[in-house]
């Protein structure tokens, strides 16, 4: 959590300044489906998501938004390109904050017409700049450099926000590249002290995007960069909150609900593991507090490889030990293992 950073707010949730880093998606239904949509805004609230982002492309979007809005139980941000006055009307409509590409949205006039509508109403504006959409002239300007396109992109927008006495502004410049993606970010943190929203842009499916974004986005956490996260997965969007929780409970960033350490297995191991770790992996799924938690394939080896958890168990052949730190309070059949597990794991 960037503690440098400028304090927005996005409805209710802190972005910025030592705020703790919310994870961000964006719905995949049409708009229009009302339904739809708000079935899968609550479906990712209740994985975890702080803040939904709804891309509103026409006007009959823009009045199922009206209705969307009412029914959104986290804050929602406005996807807006090319049409300005879709922005505005989202704007009227109650949106918590609005995102603008500069690549579409037209020239210096829309946007000051946007930020004035913003400043009304109190609520941010997001410079989402994205590597497919930057201006050629600001490619040809930088001979084809995408950091550099993408850093002048930003903040030329942010230049006449500020200009318009419009300060509330929180950006994100995107690449599919994980390099340029870090390197941009970088560049844009030490040139300016708005909160940042990092994520990959358009990272692929699952097995590939969550490599490409738990490296992006967990280097620049590691650097202190970052107030808001999206994974860009072509997957569902719960898919996309799950991966960035974890991401951030990987860095200790988030400390809620179960982080399992399990051992990849070996020669050694003399029970299905994998099994035993998808098992309780589902049993403990709704779990919300924080807890290290260790399966381990190994008796000999498991409880000191895993000193660091709360809890764990070690299985053998046949049985296995529970512990406690590293340290064993009781042997265990192997039928039991899970259930004894479960038990420690309420009373802890």
């Amino acid at each position: 959590m960037a503690i440098y950073t400028r304090r927005i707010n996005v409805g209710d949730i802190p972005i910025g300044k030592g705020a703790l880093i919310s994870v961000q998606t964006m719905t995949k239904t049409k708009t229009t489906d009302i339904e739809a949509t708000i079935n899968q805004i609550k479906e990712v609230a209740e994985a975890g998501c702080d803040i939904i982002r709804i891309s509103i492309p026409d006007k009959d979007s823009l009045k199922a938004f009206k209705k969307i809005k009412k029914s959104s139980p986290i804050p929602i941000v406005a996807d807006i390109h090319f049409n300005y006055k879709l922005a505005i009307g989202a704007i009227l409509a109650g949106a918590d904050c609005i995102r603008i590409n500069p690549g579409n949205i037209g020239g210096k006039e829309r946007i000051i017409k946007i930020a004035d509508a913003s400043k009304k109403a109190n609520i941010p504006i997001r410079v989402g700049v994205n590597v497919g959409s930057i201006k050629k002239e600001t490619l040809d300007k930088f001979k084809g450099n995408i950091v550099d396109s993408l850093v002048a992109s930003a903040l030329e927008t942010v230049d006449i926000l500020e200009k318009s006495d419009f300060y509330k502004i929180k950006i994100s410049a995107k690449a599919s590249n994980v390099k340029e993606t870090i390197l941009t970010y970088r560049k844009l943190s030490k040139l300016t002290d708005y909160p940042l929203h990092i994520g990959i842009t358009e990272s692929g499916p699952p097995e590939i995007g969550t490599i490409k974004s738990s490296i992006a986005v967990g280097s620049l956490l590691l650097d202190d960069i970052g107030d808001t996260i999206r994974i860009s997965l072509t997957a569902s969007p719960v898919k996309e909150v799950i991966v960035g929780r974890n991401i951030l409970k990987s860095l200790g960033l988030l400390k809620e609900g179960i982080d399992i350490i399990s051992c990849p297995t070996c020669a050694r191991c003399d029970i299905d593991l994998i099994k035993l770790v998808k098992e309780f992996k589902e049993r403990t799924k709704d779990i919300k507090k924080y807890l290290k938690v260790a399966i381990m394939g190994c008796v000999v080896n498991g409880p000191g490889e895993a000193i660091q958890a709360d809890l764990g168990i070690a299985a053998g052949k046949g049985g296995g030990v529970l512990f406690k730190k590293g340290e064993i309070i009781k042997k265990l059949s192997e039928e039991d293992l899970l259930d004894s597990l479960m038990l420690e794991i309420e009373k802890f």
